[in-house]
């Protein structure tokens, strides 16, 4: 069996004259959580739609447990959370979850999903007058709904307040702890720190850094215990220096 949940060799994707993503090769191990930070345009959300097979890449190759992304969205191992989520017009919060668990073979009783996203308590309430944050926790229900193996999530925790965010990471690391593997791109360095075993920083569609909080740091000759802010700005700055002068 492949100890890899995802595999991206030599991935390249353009949009006209646009390089989104440029030779790319990202590992992700099963079990694991990783953070995938950058700066706007580095290519994070470009990276996530060819993994889940709704771009296909220009160059290069991407599989999902050994084989091609459909595969596995098809047979279910697939959960995704993506920032332009909809919803269906009218549909409470438990008609959601009905829909998504009806789309999967062995999915998660409906209480579990409600209890891990944090919508117990407002199931029957309609998606359209959901908050912000509230709004996200049923995109996270909607993705979890099939039990599935891998969960890509790109930014989120977005519009979530600082409970709610807690909550919400608190679910994450539950849900690592029961062997799912957890890809998820953020903004929020403070999140990628806390949170994940190891963070990939992407800049000019290219990996420019990987390993654990310190080892991004020590790469960024920034010292334990100081922002990872720092170690980031270093790291991507360096990285458009070096595209500039190519």
């Amino acid at each position: 069996m492949d100890d890899l949940a995802i595999r991206l060799t030599g991935v390249g994707r353009r949009y006209g004259s646009l390089r989104a993503v440029d030779d790319l090769d990202l590992t992700v191990e099963r079990g694991s959580v990783v953070a995938l930070v950058g700066p706007n345009g580095a290519g994070k959300t470009t990276a996530i739609s060819m993994m889940l097979g709704l771009a296909p890449p220009d160059t290069g190759t991407v599989t999902l447990f050994g084989g091609a992304p459909a595969e596995a969205v098809r047979a279910g191992r697939i959960g995704a959370m993506l920032q332009d989520g909809a919803f269906v017009p009218g549909a409470t919060v438990r008609d959601m979850i009905e829909l998504a668990r009806a789309l999967y073979p062995h999915p998660l009783r409906i209480d579990r999903i409600l209890a891990l996203a944090g919508l117990t308590g407002i199931a029957g309430r309609r998606l359209d007058r959901l908050s912000g944050g509230e709004a996200q926790r049923a995109r996270f229900a909607f993705a979890v709904a099939g039990d599935p193996e891998l969960l890509v999530l790109d930014e989120p925790a977005a519009a979530m307040d600082i409970a709610a965010r807690r909550a919400f990471w608190t679910a994450i690391r539950s849900s690592a702890a029961d062997g799912r593997t957890v890809l998820f791109s953020t903004h929020q360095l403070h999140e990628a720190d806390e949170y994940a075993d190891r963070i990939v920083v992407l800049a000019a569609g290219r990996v420019v850094a990987e390993g654990t909080p310190a080892q991004i740091r020590a790469s960024a000759g920034v010292r334990d215990g100081e922002s990872l802010d720092r170690a980031f700005l270093a790291l991507t700055d360096l990285s458009v220096a070096t595209e500039t002068e190519h």
